[in-house]
């Protein structure tokens, strides 16, 4: 399942999650993990982030922290540029 969860001029974000999913066991300590991540689509740039397992459990974390701070949208943007640098891929339309 795909769904958008933030959608600005520069960026788009979708959070993916394939709780159906069959997935090999794991460590104890990653038994918590959600099966999923997130896509960040970088518009001007034309490039895609996909981001899984920790570093997707990171991000979540500091969203759900910047978004207590009741952020404008550029705030959210220079966030998300942040992410820029894992970009290794042009965007293709699916």
């Amino acid at each position: 399942m795909q769904t958008m969860i933030y959608d600005s001029d520069a960026f788009s974000v979708f959070q993916l999650e394939w709780a159906d999913a069959i997935a090999e066991p794991k460590a104890e300590s990653f038994g918590d993990a959600q099966h999923g991540g997130f896509e960040i689509v970088d518009k001007f740039a034309r490039k895609e982030i996909f981001i899984e397992g920790l570093v997707a459990d990171g991000f979540r974390l500091r969203v759900q922290s910047l978004m207590a701070g009741s952020p404008t949208t550029d705030d959210i943007d220079d966030f998300l540029d942040g992410f820029s640098a894992l970009s290794r891929q042009n965007l293709h339309a699916h």
